[in-house]
Formats: structure tokens, C-alpha cells, sequence
């Protein structure tokens, strides 16, 4: 067997074995604005952080890079449901580079909803974050996308 098939019969072993979605990191993908890669990285059950790196493609040939970060608190008793839903909120920075402009740089405030599905280590989201550039001046725009992280657990 080629060594990349150890590795993916691994991957799927450690995700069966260890299915919680509120530990350890997650690592996935969002589609929206911007679109690309999602983090997470648990500090406590309650508190993580939040990562994403994209693209934006509002306006083709003018893509820009973004990097995100926030700060989460996560709210398990605020939906009752037999499914494991979750909301959550939190502060965050942003900053955008490459196309034509300059880069900027602002503050965000993001909100969301989590579904963590049963008996595997994945959790699909929805979010909404409104960012207010201050660098290189002041503007306003929202953030929004879906996505899905699988989880790893850290022991």
C-alpha cells in the first residue's frame, strides 16, 4: 500500500475515534466573502480561536488576500435542539492585501451559528461578521460565508 493511503486509513481512524468538535483544532473551508481556508483552535470548551485566510472575489480582477482572526465565546444552552447547534460571537482583526489598492487593515465583529455533527468530527457553520477598516481609512463591509472544519484532537 502507497504511503498516502496509511495516511488518509489513519486520518479516518483518529476522526472515528475521537468525534468532539469543541476540542483540539479544526481545519476546513469557507465559501462566501472571502472564500478559503477556516481554522479553529479550542482554548477551553467555551473560548477559541478563529482563523481564515481567502480570497476576495467581489470584484475579479481585483482578488485580494485576507487574513482574519477572533476571539470566540460559544453558547451551547441558546438553542434547544436534539442536534448539537451552537452559537457564537466574538472580536476580531482583519487584514486585506494584494489586488490593485493598498492594503487595509480593521476590526470585525463576527457572529454564527455551528452545527456539530453527530459521531464525527466535523462541524458545519454559517457566520457573519461586519469589518470596519481603519487602515487606510475608515469603510465599512461584511463578511459572510458557510463552511466545514474536520477536527483533530490534542491530548
Amino acid at each position: 500500500m502507497k504511503k498516502s493511503a496509511y495516511f488518509a486509513i489513519i486520518f479516518l481512524l483518529l476522526g472515528i475515534i475521537s468525534p468532539a468538535q469543541d476540542k483540539g483544532y479544526g481545519i476546513g473551508i469557507m465559501v462566501g466573502e472571502p472564500s478559503g481556508l477556516s481554522g479553529k483552535y479550542w482554548l477551553n470548551n467555551t473560548n477559541a480561536l478563529d482563523f481564515g485566510l481567502g480570497f476576495s472575489f467581489t470584484n475579479f480582477n481585483n482578488s485580494r488576500m485576507q487574513l482574519n482572526c477572533d476571539y470566540l465565546w460559544h453558547n451551547y444552552d441558546w438553542l434547544k435542539t436534539s442536534e448539537t447547534l451552537v452559537i457564537y460571537y466574538g472580536p476580531g482583526l482583519k487584514l486585506q492585501t494584494g489586488g490593485n489598492n493598498d492594503a487595509k487593515f480593521g476590526v470585525r465583529g463576527v457572529a454564527g451559528i455551528g452545527w456539530y455533527v453527530k459521531d464525527a468530527p466535523i462541524d458545519v457553520f454559517f457566520e457573519i461578521a461586519p469589518v470596519i477598516y481603519m487602515i487606510p481609512g475608515t469603510s465599512l463591509k461584511i463578511d459572510a460565508g458557510i463552511g466545514a472544519r474536520y477536527y483533530f484532537q490534542t491530548n
